[in-house]
């Protein structure tokens, strides 16, 4: 902690004096102007990368230059040209990339669902949900009209905790017919008191949308 605090106490003067060498605020904008269009880029370069994509910054820096200068290599029906068909280059790609994110996500999840499956006390519904009871109790079951109170964590199949009302500090309350068809299913098998796992394929949850950080196809442990 004491070697951070000297490297920002260090680093302060060094960006003082950067901030000091504009000669007015059209200075320091203009060069806003460029260090905001710089982080763009780079951001921009690095997801692309991530397909597969990797574009020399040195040549988009004598890209920007040429242009401010007039001088650009490029008429603007050529620009236009050449960002459309690397555009679909890039769509191409990125499509590939989820395809392949997909297939990897699908396969995974099918092990897992045929290995729960075989686990001691484990019983799979005629729709595809798996479950298990952890804490029996003796009590009415709700119907998918009712109102219910549930305290749970989600997970992916690797562990990943994506949701939870225990960490939230308190229980979650909704119709039981506006969630996902696996609670739907699910929760009319509980009775009040009771605490089950679910193990809920995709097309049972959220299928090929997948929803926020959870994935397209992914199989959910509740």
């Amino acid at each position: 902690t004491v070697g951070c605090n000297e490297k920002e106490e260090q680093a302060a003067p060094a960006q003082e004096a950067a901030a000091a060498t504009f000669k007015d605020a059209n200075e320091k904008a203009a060069y806003a102007i460029g260090a905001s269009f710089s982080r763009y880029v780079s951001t921009t370069l690095e997801k692309q990368a991530e397909f597969g994509m990797a574009l020399d910054k040195e040549i988009i820096l004598q890209g920007i230059t040429d242009t401010l200068r007039d001088k650009s290599k490029l008429s603007d029906e050529e620009m236009i040209e050449t960002l459309k068909a690397y555009d679909t280059e890039v769509k191409a790609a990125a499509a590939k990339q989820q395809l392949e994110l997909t297939e990897k996500a699908t396969a995974e999840s099918k092990a897992f669902l045929e290995e729960n499956a075989k686990a001691e006390g484990v019983t799979v519904t005629e729709s595809g949900l798996q479950y298990s009871v952890i804490t029996e109790a003796e009590g009415p079951k709700p119907a998918a009209e009712d109102t219910v109170t549930v305290h749970y964590v989600g997970t992916l199949v690797d562990g990943t905790e994506f949701d939870s009302s225990v960490a939230r500090g308190e229980p979650a309350k909704f119709p039981l017919n506006r969630v996902i068809p696996g609670w739907t299913e699910g929760v009319q098998l509980m009775s009040v008191g009771e605490k089950y796992k679910f193990v809920i394929p995709a097309d049972l949850a959220y299928g090929e949308q997948g929803a926020g950080s959870i994935p397209a196809d992914a199989t959910l442990i509740f």
